[in-house]
């Protein structure tokens, strides 16, 4: 048999985008998936936070899908009972220094739609979160707090009542046209498609290369490693409390998130993995080191921020370290008050100039379609980019598509 379409990526994304396509009456879509479950990596291990939008650029693709996916993972949600709260955050100034950076973030909202914004005094931080000290804060309403993997099966479901097939344990590890055709090698034998999309998260420059595409960037993997409060500290925070990020880099600094089913998560750090799957420090693996040493982008980028890098590592080995951050926002909260908990890896591209790639990066190429650079907020806007890869897809590959 051969498929219409195969995405490759069994995370929120490719099901989403597979949603989208039997939604448009696509006739056949395979989704691929290399592990033996669904939402296994970047899906599966963030912090289940839906983000507002404020932080991204005006105009950007980041802005432009946060907002509009956002609004439609809230309804998906109420519609189908997915556990979730739309209870808002605060993003907290500590320091007097930080307040342009937050009047920036301030106008960012603005200029992105968000209408549930409400700029705190310090005397005004307590009556969202008693224990926060600052010196002003932002209170954005359009936050919330989802549980991902819940959300991925549902698109899974629907994948398959419209039609759709979803395998997995089905790695690809080779890619051959035979005429109008591509040939899929995969661990689970050998899959025919007319056309292709690349939803592979962390190994979607290797699956580029596979498909005889130049990706024009190197997918370069960062840990983020998580603390949870203990049962006794959890009254510290009541939602969702941020601090003012650095504005050079597309990481959010270490923050406070209630999570939808119990308890409350600390972190992330940004820490350099030395494997593309390393979830612990201990992981390492000699091709993704070697591939990383090997990329001018990556003594780049490691030339410019290697201060950062040594700090987000000492806060990977140190528990006092990761601490130290917690209670810039969080006076009150003690060592004891943290135990270690899970971790994620983030799938960032760097380009051959050692620049992190910010915005999402998604490419039309004859018959394909490669999703190269879909970090946060992608869970959240993955409905949205799910369409708009839909709509790349049917104008690249020439199908015809029912209306939305």
């Amino acid at each position: 048999m051969t498929h219409d379409i195969v995405i490759v990526g069994g995370g929120i994304v490719g099901i989403a985008t597979a949603k989208a396509l039997v939604e448009r009456g696509t006739r056949s879509v395979l989704v691929i998936e290399a592990e033996g479950k669904l939402a296994a990596h970047q899906t599966g291990n963030n912090s289940g936070v839906i983000h507002s939008g404020i932080y991204y650029k005006p105009g950007s693709a980041k802005a432009r899908n946060c907002a509009d996916g956002r609004d439609r993972l809230y309804r998906f949600c109420n519609d189908h009972g997915i556990p979730h709260d739309h209870c808002g955050k605060i993003i907290v100034a500590t320091a007097d220094r930080e307040l342009p950076a937050l009047d920036e973030i301030e106008r960012r909202g603005h200029a992105n739609g968000l209408v549930g914004m409400k700029r705190l005094r310090a005397e005004e931080l307590a009556e969202y979160e008693p224990h926060v000290a600052g010196v002003a804060g932002l209170f954005v309403r359009e936050t919330g707090i989802v549980d991902y993997k819940a959300v991925t099966a549902k698109y899974a479901e629907q994948v398959r009542a419209g039609g759709g097939e979803v395998r997995t344990s089905a790695r690809l590890v080779g890619v051959k046209r035979d005429g109008f055709e591509l040939v899929l090698d995969t661990t689970a034998g050998e899959v025919r498609a007319r056309h292709l999309v690349n939803c592979a998260g962390l190994q979607s420059d290797r699956v580029a290369r596979l498909c005889g595409v130049d990706p024009g960037v190197l997918i370069v993997p960062f840990r983020g490693e998580y603390y949870e409060l203990t049962p006794a500290a959890r009254h510290l925070c009541r939602n969702l409390i941020y601090p003012v990020p650095d504005p050079r880099f597309p990481f959010l600094g270490v923050h406070f998130t209630r999570m939808v089913g119990g308890g409350v998560e600390a972190g992330p750090n940004a820490v350099l993995a030395f494997r593309r799957e390393g979830y612990k420090f201990s992981a390492v693996s000699a091709r993704d080191l070697a591939e990383m040493l090997r990329y001018p982008g990556f003594w780049k980028m490691a030339a410019k921020f290697w201060k950062t890098g040594l700090g987000e590592m000492k806060r990977s080995l140190s528990r006092y370290s990761f601490w130290d951050a917690l209670r810039r926002l969080i006076p009150a909260i003690r060592p004891g008050d943290i135990v270690p908990a899970g971790a994620g890896v983030r799938a960032q591209a760097v380009t051959p100039d050692g620049k992190l790639v910010d915005d999402f990066h998604i490419r039309g190429e004859s018959r394909m379609v490669h999703v190269l650079n879909a970090p946060s907020p992608a869970a959240t806007a993955s409905i949205s980019i799910g369409r708009s890869i839909a709509d790349l897809a049917t104008a690249e590959f020439g199908l015809t598509a029912k209306a939305a």
